[in-house]
């Protein structure tokens, strides 16, 4: 899939991204699952009501990052979450552009490469896919944004209104990959 232009509306209300800098276009892509697919139960959370996973972050992978990247910032949320209002599963931000992405399950806490913000219980972790049993698939978009702004510039703790205040004006780019999972 491409970029969902009414996702990342969802994710950045009122944000303006500059365009690429055409040397190919930006893109995310994961040996989790497949963009439009199935989430395995390996990021689905742990709770039986969730289908009993392990709460592994999704392995990630970018390319063609925008001329300019001093950082990426990463937000999973799924619109379907929270009645309809949504829910944060996942914020990441100074990562170093210069990785070539995450590893499976080795960024649900803050590292030395990763700061991970709060989610929407307002726990500083990776917080697995749970919709209530019996509703239709839920879409998890993982959505990277490439941004000007230097690594460790952006303070700890940031949730997701307070990240994307912080990158108005600083993005460069971004590219959302979607996982569905329902039970």
């Amino acid at each position: 899939m491409n970029f969902k232009p009414w996702l990342f509306a969802a994710l950045l209300p009122g944000a303006a991204l500059a365009a690429g800098n055409g040397s190919g276009a930006m893109s995310i892509s994961s040996s989790s699952f497949t963009d439009g697919g199935v989430m395995a139960l390996q990021q689905v959370g742990p709770d039986p009501a969730c289908g009993a996973g392990e709460e592994r972050t999704p392995q990630l992978s970018w390319k063609n990052l925008p001329a300019g990247t001093r950082s990426l910032a990463l937000v999973m949320f799924d619109p379907d979450g929270g009645k309809g209002i949504g829910v944060v599963h996942w914020l990441a931000y100074n990562i170093d552009p210069a990785l070539d992405g995450l590893e499976e399950g080795k960024f649900a806490l803050t590292t030395g490469e990763v700061m991970v913000g709060r989610n929407s219980r307002g726990t500083l972790t990776y917080r697995g896919p749970c919709p209530p049993a019996g509703d239709n698939p839920h879409h998890y978009a993982l959505t990277l944004i490439a941004t000007d702004i230097p690594i460790g510039t952006l303070p700890e703790g940031l949730d997701r209104t307070g990240l994307m205040e912080l990158l108005q004006g600083h993005a460069l780019g971004a590219q959302s990959l979607v996982g569905k999972y329902g039970h």
